[in-house]
């Protein structure tokens, strides 16, 4: 009893210092052929894109670890190809649009990135919202990554054609 007691209060003591690190709560998206994980900030009354997450700097597109995005199948970016994979997903935001980085450095804190690493960066619109977006949401609609935030809201335009298409692009 004593033993399984000293394995039960080392797994909880170990499973807590996993995800001592966090200070946003964290989920998991999936959509047709991708799916992202991601840490989930709040607004808090803070004003967010041109402030805290500033205009023309890379951003970790999240909280805490970096945000990652896997592609079960070869994809588009809006015309850029991307093989399937896992990638870190960095943005640069900007007042008109955004850019959207891979990066194929995985499993690190989200402020470590090394631009050596991207793989792919491709432009998408944002647009100003009617209504505040109080937590930090990513989804995905008709073939469209969704990022919102504050009165953001970035559209990432995703394909998955098939293998041809993509070898006519090339």
């Amino acid at each position: 009893m004593k033993k399984h007691l000293l394995s039960l209060l080392l797994f909880g003591f170990l499973l807590s210092s996993c995800e001592s690190g966090r200070k946003s709560p964290h989920e998991s998206v999936k959509g047709e052929n991708v799916k992202l994980t991601y840490g989930r900030p709040y607004k808090k009354g803070r004003e967010i894109f041109g402030k805290l997450v500033e205009y023309g700097r890379v951003w970790r597109t999240g909280a805490d670890e970096a945000t990652e995005i896997t592609f079960e199948k070869n994809a588009l970016i809006g015309n850029a190809p991307v093989k399937a994979c896992t990638y870190s997903l960095y943005t640069i935001p900007g007042k008109t649009d955004w850019t959207i980085i891979l990066n194929g450095q995985t499993g690190q804190w989200g402020t470590v990135y090394n631009k050596d690493k991207d793989v792919l960066r491709a432009k998408a619109p944002s647009e100003t919202l009617g209504e505040t977006v109080e937590q930090l949401t990513i989804h995905f609609q008709n073939n469209n990554m969704l990022i919102e935030w504050d009165r953001t809201r970035v559209t990432v335009p995703l394909s998955f054609p098939s293998s041809q298409q993509l070898s006519m692009l090339n």
